[in-house]
């Protein structure tokens, strides 16, 4: 069964996906009608009304769900005000463990940090590597390098040898803020400790590290000193390197890679290899290349996924080949698999960019019949695409659908709806907006900061420009400061 065929049973773009039956609401116009007289009371109000019900935008979760969030966040921060006293020693230690799991689970890294310094204090407490690892995987991941090389010491003045684990986090560390040569002198010092010698693990952590950076001369040197040690490269570890070529355009080095990995006998490609080939031949337009390697894959034996899926979707739909792309859907639908909210977001950017307007809103209707929840990516694509075709009544209504559901807003979604309001001098919602964005705690970045300025410059007020620009500095100001103290 090769590459999905275009066929004469392929369904028009209105509808790829098969309806399911009218739910309770399209069954009720009339409650409708008072939802949606309800919701008229506008966008701001409403989530101020609803920033009095819970953190963030939990409101609508589960209750299971969001009794989960305020125990987290309160242990968390009961706990962290009991670390800065020293008359607590002798503390219920399931409460300390799960107020720490929960700040390294949500890379709380200060809040962690101070929940281990009261841990230690604790008169049961006995330290373990493992609890040291997590620490500093999640240190690695907050790109706090200092952080973590001082932990390491303490684990050092705790009187524990470190496992190949800690080291291999250290590693982690070091390698994803850029420090190549802590990274490299860390694993030296593995070399040096007779029974924690680095493994593949390692060395794989330190390549995805380089992919990182695009430091594809660091990959090739650590493939080279796990060639001379004997260690065996893993399907991870290639995968890693394919998946990094592949993403910075390098295919030769990406073809040599796969060739590598099927020489070596042990290590077979799989799904991971497969939509990572495909992807980076499908993202420059090389489809032919990508058609070649998908049939040559399934003759491996390697079944494609969603994923797979998606990837073909997106490329076909990035080079305007319609047709082929709605083969895909078609196939996937003959064959039982289920799409996705990547899937529909991915149709529905590719409608949206390229103006098939009508397209697009078939497809967010089919996405939501079909019981697949729309996200702040799929609100962004269709506040992008009716900005852009100039529908810009049908951003009320996107508003008002995403106050009657459970979206969580984002930052992202915040500087897509405010550049469309800011680009046809809307200032009064551009600036609703982005008040609603602080109560919601949503950060704003720089690109919210600079479209609001520039909306100020093209309506000639210059004073809230100016303005603007003294909030953005003093931002930034602080941000730098957190970064020199962290």
């Amino acid at each position: 069964m090769g590459l999905p065929q275009v066929d004469s049973s392929i369904p028009t773009p209105s509808t790829p996906f098969p309806i399911m039956p009218t739910t309770c609401l399209m069954k009720c116009p009339t409650r409708n009608m008072r939802m949606s007289r309800k919701l008229r009371c506008g966008f701001v109000v409403s989530m101020r009304k609803s920033d009095k019900k819970g953190l963030m935008d939990v409101r609508k979760e589960p209750k299971k769900e969001l009794s989960k969030i305020l125990w987290t966040e309160t242990a968390i921060e009961g706990i962290e005000v009991k670390a800065g006293s020293r008359k607590h020693t002798t503390l219920w230690p399931k409460a300390v463990l799960e107020a720490l799991d929960g700040a390294i689970r949500e890379f709380r890294w200060e809040s962690a940090l101070k929940i281990f310094e009261l841990l230690r204090k604790q008169h049961w407490y006995e330290p373990r590597c493992r609890t040291y690892t997590k620490l500093l995987m999640m240190l690695g991941k907050c790109r706090k390098p200092d952080k973590a090389s001082m932990l390491f010491d303490v684990l050092l003045s705790d009187g524990l040898e470190p496992t190949i684990d800690v080291h291999t986090a250290l590693v982690n560390a070091y390698g994803l803020s850029g420090l190549f040569d802590k990274a490299f002198s860390a694993i030296n010092d593995m070399k040096s400790v007779y029974d924690c010698q680095p493994d593949v693990h390692t060395y794989t952590v330190l390549i995805n590290s380089c992919i990182k950076h695009r430091r594809f001369d660091l990959s090739g040197r650590v493939f080279e000193e796990m060639s001379y040690y004997g260690i065996e490269c893993s399907t991870v570890a290639y995968n890693t390197l394919i998946d990094g070529y592949g993403k910075a355009g390098l295919f030769e080095l990406m073809e040599k890679a796969l060739s590598d990995m099927l020489e070596s006998g042990s290590y077979l490609p799989d799904i991971f290899t497969l939509n990572s080939i495909l992807w980076a031949y499908g993202n420059c337009g090389k489809l032919e290349e990508m058609e070649k390697k998908y049939e040559e894959f399934r003759l491996m034996g390697t079944e494609p996924d969603v994923r797979t899926f998606n990837i073909l979707i997106r490329s076909y739909g990035k080079a305007k080949m319609y047709e082929k792309m709605e083969s895909v859907i078609d196939f996937m639908r003959k064959r039982f698999f289920s799409p996705t909210v990547v899937t529909f977001n991915t149709i529905i950017e590719i409608y949206g960019r390229n103006g098939e307007i009508e397209k697009m809103g078939d497809i967010f209707l089919k996405m939501k019949h079909i019981g697949v929840k729309p996200n702040t990516v799929t609100y962004c694509s269709l506040v992008n695409a009716y900005s852009k075709a100039e529908k810009l009544y049908k951003l009320d209504s996107i508003i008002q659908q995403i106050e009657n559901s459970d979206v969580v807003l984002d930052t992202p979604f915040f500087n897509c709806i405010i550049s469309a309001y800011g680009r046809i001098g809307e200032v009064d919602k551009m600036e609703e907006l982005f008040l609603a964005m602080r109560e919601k705690n949503c950060k704003p970045d720089s690109i919210t900061f600079a479209t609001i300025i520039q909306a100020y410059n093209a309506k000639g007020m210059t004073e809230a420009a100016r303005d603007m620009e003294l909030k953005m500095t003093a931002l930034q100001d602080v941000s730098d400061t957190k970064l020199i103290e962290g």
